[in-house]
């Protein structure tokens, strides 16, 4: 049916919580970031998706400085609070006649610093709210986008590529995308603005003391990076190991009774001990290193707390600087340590932010399905005519699978499909169905050409039995009844009698109301393949495709499918893939495959007595049998 799958990576970008526990260690140094191919390009381009509310953005950026300012200058006036106090207190210890603290003054600065404060949180929601709405509609739109898109894409683009790539790229890279826009973006812009507030503020009290507090800073950013690329080391080999853990987990739950039957449980657990104490090891040297980050910051801030205290001291004795501006000072000094921190953190988040916005646009990149017809025909009356006309197909330009086809279906005929392993009968029923494009020729149904007719409505046209059934975690009632949207109970009840389905159904407790689990494991493989044909029953198409429908029951159940599929057949044209030759001996048409081509047509009898491809492969079936019923 398709080509070896490429499975490139299985998961996307996860996002890491702080700290120790997510992975990150602290302020998120020291964990290897995923980086984008081509950081700019997919930037603006992620950027041109917020275009449409740059007014909002606007007000989110005014927001976040107007809640910032209110904040930064707080301190500065509690300042004042301070130095009345100290004036007041130092008064009365002198004796001057009348001194007292002056309540009333304080008391004023103490309404107004709330009053700021209030209002620098109100403008924080504004901004939190605004933000909140733009990154959801961007993603909202990102996601409409992929999903479109999705539905766009060819079969190939599938066949190529494994599920948990796609359904990674389709929710776990735009929730990242998500995550970063709401909460990291205004982190961001309240980082920056504090960072520049803060400058002012601190340059506004003393030059002097602001750079002491700057001067620390490089000492701050290079213990940082050393410890960050050593603890960078032991993350990549915890992610190493803790991808090996899931692998091996997961590997063993699913095989879990084959290792079991061949007694590798011993086995199994020393494997996963070895793995375990890898990941440990690794661990807990990632998080030890990367958690001496705060600590080493905290000693380099307290020094630089320590020189501001005396120099802030000496200026109060000169009388440069007043008592309350020291302690406004060290909450500056705070404040600016802590959006540098934030900022670097982010930074690490945008990286992987980007990545993500890649593998997403990767997607929307892809080359779609060919456009549909400008004015598609309709098939109003199908008769189930199947014709090839000289039909070439090959999965890639240079490799030619099928060469000039040429295959003529009457109405209501029975195709079989044989050949081995390879020989391009599931590619056949794929062409026919448009899941692939042919590279030259055409395929009619009831002589129109299946290019001139819109995707849903020739599908719609087809049923399918295929041997891996596909039953969704629902009632045995919804899952017929997915044949045909508003089937009636009684019709859905007929589909299952006509398929010899009924009888196994109203044997169970909850009847046609019985819920299959996601597996659809709490009922035989026979029974899932009675419950598909009902379903087909139910559809009506005019053609018929049952995929090697029989292949993995028992021969007792197979009659009982095989009852059931010359029912759903009957008057229908139907193709029928299989490998047990004695279930196609009363086929209309039998066309042998081989290396993408039909080397032999015909029925059966016809293609005995020509002696070749055919009459070996249904003599070595038959002679396999007989010799094991001797040995027996």
């Amino acid at each position: 049916m398709s080509k070896d799958q490429k499975p490139e990576h299985n998961s996307g970008p996860r996002r890491p919580g702080p700290g120790p526990g997510g992975g990150f260690g602290p302020m998120g140094m020291g964990m290897p970031v995923q980086k984008a191919k081509n950081f700019k390009g997919t930037l603006n381009r992620l950027i041109s998706y917020l275009k449409p509310y740059k007014l909002q953005l606007l007000s989110v950026l005014l927001t976040a400085i107007i809640s910032t300012i209110f904040s930064i200058v707080s301190p500065k006036i509690m300042g004042k609070a301070t130095t009345k106090l100290f004036e007041g207190l130092m008064m009365k210890l002198k004796g001057v006649p009348g001194a007292k603290i002056d309540f009333d003054y304080i008391g004023q600065i103490i309404i107004l610093l709330i009053g700021l404060y209030i209002l620098s949180a109100i403008f924080a929601y504004l901004q939190q709210y605004i933000m909140a709405g733009v990154a959801q509609k961007t993603v909202y739109n990102l996601r409409k986008e992929v999903e479109e898109k999705l539905n766009r894409l060819p079969l190939k683009y599938f066949d190529s590529r494994t599920h948990g790539e796609i359904l990674s790229r389709a929710v776990n890279d735009v929730d990242n995308i998500s995550t970063t826009l709401q909460q990291s973006l205004t982190q961001l812009i309240t980082s920056v603005v504090t960072i520049i507030g803060v400058i002012i503020m601190m340059l506004s009290i003393s030059p002097l003391m602001t750079l002491i507090v700057i001067v620390t800073l490089p000492l701050s950013g290079v213990a940082i990076a050393k410890i960050a690329k050593k603890s960078q080391l032991y993350f990549k080999g915890q992610q190493k190991s803790l991808g090996q853990l899931n692998g091996h987990v997961e590997e063993m739950y699913t095989g879990h009774k084959v290792v079991k039957v061949f007694g590798h449980e011993q086995k199994s657990i020393e494997t996963f001990e070895g793995i375990n104490e890898t990941l440990y090891q690794s661990a807990w040297k990632a998080q030890f290193v990367s958690g001496m980050i705060m600590p080493l910051m905290s000693f380099i801030n307290n020094i630089g707390y320590v020189l501001v205290s005396v120099v802030g001291g000496i200026l109060v004795t000169k009388k440069a600087i007043e008592i309350g501006d020291i302690q406004a000072f060290i909450q500056y000094a705070r404040q600016f340590s802590q959006p540098i921190a934030q900022t670097a953190s982010i930074a690490n988040v945008i990286q992987s932010t980007i990545a993500s916005a890649e593998r997403v646009f990767e997607i929307l990149d892809e080359t779609e399905e060919v456009p549909e017809a400008v004015h598609p025909k309709i098939i109003t009356a199908p008769k189930g005519e199947v014709t090839f006309e000289q039909v070439t197909f090959g999965y890639e330009e240079n490799e030619i699978l099928i060469k000039d086809m040429q295959i003529d279906v009457k109405s209501g005929q029975t195709v079989a499909i044989v050949g081995p392993t390879g020989a391009g009968k599931t590619t056949l029923i794929n062409l026919l169905m448009r899941f692939y494009e042919l590279n030259s020729g055409r395929i009619l149904i009831d002589g129109i050409d299946t290019r001139d007719l819109k995707r849903e409505h020739l599908r719609s046209l087809f049923g399918m039995v295929l041997q891996d059934t596909w039953l969704f975690n629902s009632t045995i009632y919804d899952n017929i009844a997915y044949g045909r949207e508003g089937a009636t109970k009684e019709e859905v009840v007929a589909a299952a009698r006509a398929a010899n389905a009924d009888h196994f159904i109203r044997t169970l407790p909850d009847g046609y109301d019985t819920i299959l689990n996601e597996e659809a494991s709490n009922i035989s493989q026979g029974q899932k393949q009675l419950l598909t044909i009902a379903r087909a029953i139910l559809a009506n198409p005019a053609i018929l495709i049952l995929d090697e429908a029989t292949s993995s029951v028992d021969t007792r159940t197979e009659v009982q499918i095989q009852k059931a599929m010359n029912h759903l057949m009957k008057g229908r044209t139907s193709f029928v893939i299989a490998h047990r030759l004695s279930t196609i001996r009363e086929a209309d048409l039998i066309l042998v495959m081989n290396n993408g081509s039909v080397i032999e047509k015909g029925n059966h009898l016809e293609l005995l007595e020509k002696g070749g491809f055919y009459a070996d492969l249904y003599n070595s079936q038959f002679s396999g049998s007989n010799s094991m019923k001797d040995a027996g």
